[in-house]
């Protein structure tokens, strides 16, 4: 175990049972004393478990058992059986239970029953064939939490290096416009409040990129330096909050200068997590900002062209419930709600 001493488990859902969730949920609970992982108890179809790992399972039937058992077999909260399952070959039936998982998952959190929720990877083709209308897991999380989508943020954290892509999925053409002041301004104070409230930073430092080449090179390479980033950061600055930029991205990403922020604002995905991945490809986490509980995921999708082989890694997943451990602790510390 952790030296988190809270009794409550950490909520973690298997994601689709025909991807990989299920074998690294499992591998974890294997590695737990190697990595001094806190109690979890993983939640959805334990038949999907059953059929990619031969470990020890106990179907729980409260959560105040979790911790109890978790030395000795992996505690499983079984919603319900999702019916024939080949790992790899996903289903409506499979997603149903996935998306009941996570229903399950944000409720345990929220009410108290569960330190902090980490969420298994899900397939949206199946969810969306099933009449799920979220563009992904977040903003359904975001939701059940009486959050805006707009105030929950994506950040992918691991050792080395704090990012937060200020726009995310959407065509590049799309970016220049979508960047505003005001989405700099917003994301800017949910980064600064995280890092304080769930990673125990007293004064939080920020480092924002610039989006063209050189920082747009006072204005030759493309003028939203000035326009757009620069005064976000001055507001930002008057505020009393630690932020800098624009900076020109191709070196930002160095060992000197990465060093000198505790996350990094970055105007489209790839200049995020591109360099992200470079670094943090097998212990990279992506966790939710702005929300009214702690959640963490796993850095992967569903990798259903391997599910059922054993060749997962289960890294992404120990370091996902490993750093919820960390941040419900650290909220825990600053007096903050975890619920």
């Amino acid at each position: 175990m952790s030296d988190y001493a809270s009794p409550r488990p950490i909520a973690v859902t298997m994601g689709d049972p025909a991807g990989v969730g299920p074998e690294v949920t499992a591998r974890a609970w294997r590695a737990r004393r190697e990595h001094k992982l806190p109690p979890f108890v993983t939640i959805g179809d334990a038949a999907a478990i059953e059929a990619v790992w031969d470990g020890p399972i106990a179907r729980v039937g409260g959560i105040d058992e979790a911790a109890r058992i978790f030395a000795d077999a992996l505690p499983v909260w079984h919603l319900e059986d999702s019916g024939a399952l080949t790992p790899g070959v996903p289903t409506p039936a499979g997603a149903a239970c996935a998306l009941h998982a996570l229903e399950t998952g944000i409720g345990l959190t929220r009410n108290g029953a569960c330190a902090a929720l980490v969420t298994g990877p899900v397939s949206k083709h199946a969810l969306h064939g099933i009449g799920y209308t979220h563009p992904g897991q977040t903003e359904f999380i975001a939701e059940r939490c009486g959050v805006t989508a707009t105030n929950a943020v994506m950040m992918l954290a691991g050792p080395a290096l704090r990012v937060v892509p200020l726009t995310v999925h959407i065509p590049l053409e799309q970016v220049p416009e979508r960047l505003t002041s005001d989405l700099i301004i917003a994301k800017a104070r949910i980064v600064a409040r995280g890092l304080h409230r769930d990673f125990g930073i007293e004064r939080p430092r920020i480092g924002v990129a610039g989006l063209n080449p050189h920082a747009g090179e006072c204005g030759q390479l493309g003028d939203e330096e000035l326009r757009i980033i620069a005064p976000a950061v001055a507001q930002l600055a008057e505020e009393g909050l630690s932020v800098e930029g624009p900076l020109a991205a191709d070196a930002l990403f160095a060992p000197t200068i990465r060093t000198q922020y505790d996350a990094l604002l970055c105007a489209y995905h790839d200049q995020a997590l591109a360099p992200f991945k470079a670094l943090h490809f097998h212990d990279g986490v992506n966790l939710t900002l702005g929300l009214p509980i702690v959640r963490t995921s796993p850095d992967h999708g569903t990798a259903f062209n391997i599910a059922g082989t054993a060749t997962a890694d289960p890294g992404p997943t120990i370091a996902a419930i490993a750093m919820a451990s960390r941040m419900a602790e650290a909220r825990e510390r600053s007096g903050a709600p975890a619920k």
